[in-house]
């Protein structure tokens, strides 16, 4: 099991094409943040005018056409956004030189610091490598991996940055450890929270408490029924 970091952030891409040395670029961005490999709730997600066309292959893969894409920001105005909200903190990306390629051609062109391989707190963690050295004899794709978590991908019909992100999430969180490690409370400094238990920490408490509908009368009459029928040792008793 790998070091679990405090803050980390799971990031994904769309692109035009594979290669930026072909002329390529970035057309989308989604990424969350993980603290103790709980999801915050915090997000980035941008699309990104490519200054180019889309070629059918890629647009069969994301859906992204130049039309939808005309009117959305060129890289160099999110490119700041971006950055704070990555910090230097872990990132997580699955095959992440593909995506590590594209942001960095990115960032150089808007005259921006490049993403670091490796950062005060850890680097880049790649899910692709890290699957494989548990699996070696694969599949090890993002489908691959959610279908051997039981991880519901079932509204990926397309790819997409932020919801590929999510998946991913999951992916790393079962690779990190995710059912197997037990559930702790993340207020008390633990570190190993199982999945199960996600939903649980992000719940809210109702601010106030809801309204008996029932009035004296009717539960008068319940607890009455209550002894006649059932007795002194009723449950509702002991409540």
């Amino acid at each position: 099991m790998l070091d679990i970091p405090l803050r980390s952030i799971v990031l994904d891409t769309e692109t035009t094409g594979f290669k930026t040395s072909e002329g390529h670029r970035l057309v989308e961005i989604g990424c969350l943040e993980l603290k103790n490999l709980i999801p915050t709730g915090e997000e980035f997600h941008v699309y990104v005018n490519p200054e180019r066309d889309m070629p059918e292959g890629a647009f069969k893969v994301h859906g992204l056409s130049i039309e939808f894409l005309s009117d959305k920001p060129l890289f160099e105005q999110v490119a700041d956004d971006f950055l704070k909200f990555c910090g230097d903190d872990i990132l997580v990306i699955h095959n992440a030189p593909f995506d590590m390629g594209f942001l960095n051609y990115e960032l150089q062109k808007a005259n921006r610091p490049r993403l670091k391989q490796t950062t005060a707190n850890g680097g880049i963690i790649d899910t692709l490598t890290v699957a494989r050295k548990r699996y070696p004899t694969g599949p090890n794709s993002l489908d691959a991996l959610c279908r051997r978590f039981g991880i519901d991908n079932s509204n990926r019909t397309l790819h997409g940055a932020l919801l590929d992100s999510e998946l991913l999430a999951e992916v790393y969180m079962e690779l990190m450890g995710g059912r197997q490690t037990s559930f702790m409370d993340a207020d008390a400094g633990g570190n190993n929270v199982s999945m199960a238990n996600q939903a649980i920490l992000r719940q809210q408490k109702r601010p106030t408490k809801l309204a008996n509908l029932l009035s004296d009368a009717e539960l008068k009459a319940h607890q009455e029924f209550i002894s006649d029928e059932i007795g002194e040792k009723a449950i509702w008793h002991k409540l």
